[in-house]
């Protein structure tokens, strides 16, 4: 379960800029919500709130009943890694590294036992969206719906319990984005996972059951 309550952004350094204001937001384990707004409204800043990497200035954000924020630095990044996959506009796949091994550096860099299978869960991973005979190809090898695939794989290996996605489609093509929309679809009931999926894309949103706007730095849900 991921909430967020009474959420607020405040940057200090901007001259007191205040992005968000009094967001709330829950997403239970297998449903799926959009984010859609202007460029610069907060969309990334919420998302990055939701996943334990950017500290809200006020409210609170818990994942399965654990605020992140209330651990300190090397107990958040462990947890984050634990429960929180991430796909972004620009896949960040390690250009040295084949796709099956990018899909495995998340569970490489963890110490935890219950990624033993992850070779395994690796392979299926990208069977599963579609790459089972790409598995040995580099980045540079690969189409950009491919690497958007990958991506997604990696953000899955771990098995997190909230998937957050920030404009996963938006350097891509339309039949790569629609392939990659396809598979953000089927994730919440194939993964058991919540979805949050940041996009400027109004065909991208309309897969999803729930879409949320933010304007005037509040989250509105869509009817």
């Amino acid at each position: 379960m991921l909430v967020a309550q009474h959420v607020a952004k405040r940057f200090e350094s901007q001259g007191a800029l205040v992005v968000l204001e009094d967001v709330s937001l829950t997403v239970a384990p297998g449903e799926a919500a959009a984010i859609m707004g202007p460029s610069g409204c907060g969309k990334s800043t919420l998302l990055y709130m939701l996943g334990a990497l950017e500290p809200p200035t006020s409210g609170t954000v818990t994942l399965n009943g654990t605020n992140p924020y209330a651990l300190d630095e090397r107990r958040q990044a462990a947890f984050r890694g634990a429960h929180v996959g991430f796909v972004f506009q620009d896949h960040l796949l390690l250009p040295q590294l084949s796709a099956l091994d990018n899909v495995l550096v998340p569970a490489l860099a963890s110490a935890d036992r219950a990624n033993g299978d992850a070779p395994d869960r690796a392979r299926a991973l990208l069977a599963a969206v579609g790459l089972e005979a790409r598995l040995t190809h580099r980045p540079a090898e690969l189409s950009g719906g491919e690497r958007q695939r990958v991506a997604l794989a990696r953000a899955l290996i771990r098995r997190p319990s909230v998937v957050l996605c920030d404009e996963p489609t938006g350097n891509l093509d339309r039949r790569s984005a629609e392939a990659v929309g396809d598979l953000l679809a089927r994730l919440p009931a194939d993964q058991r996972a919540a979805l949050v999926v940041v996009t400027h894309s109004p065909a991208l949103a309309a897969r999803f059951p729930r879409r949320f706007e933010i304007d005037d730095r509040r989250l509105h849900e869509v009817t």
